[in-house]
Formats: structure tokens, C-alpha cells, sequence
């Protein structure tokens, strides 16, 4: 099974940064995309990014301008900059992969999210 173990959040000031990882094990045979997303009890789990195998790149509205995702294929990691932040953008980021499992067959994962407040 694949594994994504996620790390980076906490307790941030508005205004300011943080930088989320997620890091990918397990056995499969290929990433198809990695991305996050974020939810906040009792609504939605809304789309913030996504990074596909191809180098496609998408955000989700409310964050398009403040965030950046990134990759690191060889640790079969993505990270999620994200700037200019405000007490609305607190939430469980969760870490999201696509894989084609060793199967061969896709499969979606989640981590078990991490928590980012936003707050002074």
C-alpha cells in the first residue's frame, strides 16, 4: 500500500508563510499527481493545488496568486508554499496522490491531514 505522510503545518500569523510537505512510500508503480486540498468542519474539501505527472499545475480559486506547489520526483514528494495568509485559509490540509498502484491499477490516497491556523 502507498503511504503520504504530511508535515509542515501549524500556527502561523496573518501575513505570514508556511511550507507544507508530503512524502509518498509504499510500493507502486508511478505517481499519476499529487496535490492538496483543505477542509474545515462542516463544509466541503475544496481544491487548493494539484501537480500532475505531465507538469500540469492547477488552484483552486480562493487561493490562485498566494500558493505554490511544487515537486520533488527522486523523494516522490510535493510541497504547497503558501503566502499572504489569512485567518480564512486555516484548515486540514490534506495531501492527495493519484497512483498507479503495483497492481497496476490507479488508486487515490489521502493523508490524514495537517492542521494550519492562521491566527494572531
Amino acid at each position: 500500500q502507498v503511504q503520504l505522510v504530511e508535515s509542515g503545518g501549524g500556527l502561523v500569523q496573518p501575513g505570514g508563510s508556511l511550507r507544507l510537505s508530503c512524502a509518498a512510500s509504499g510500493r507502486m508503480i508511478s505517481i499519476y499527481l499529487m496535490g492538496w486540498s483543505r477542509q474545515v468542519p462542516g463544509k466541503q474539501r475544496d481544491l487548493v493545488a494539484t501537480f500532475s505527472r505531465d507538469g500540469g499545475v492547477t488552484y483552486g480559486d480562493s487561493v490562485k496568486g498566494r500558493v505554490t506547489i511544487s515537486r520533488d520526483d527522486a523523494k516522490k514528494t510535493v510541497y504547497l508554499e503558501m503566502n499572504s495568509l489569512t485567518p480564512e485559509d486555516t484548515a486540514v490540509y490534506y495531501c492527495q496522490a493519484v497512483v498507479r498502484d503495483s497492481d497496476n491499477t490507479p488508486r487515490t490516497y489521502w493523508g490524514q491531514g495537517t492542521q494550519v491556523t492562521v491566527s494572531s
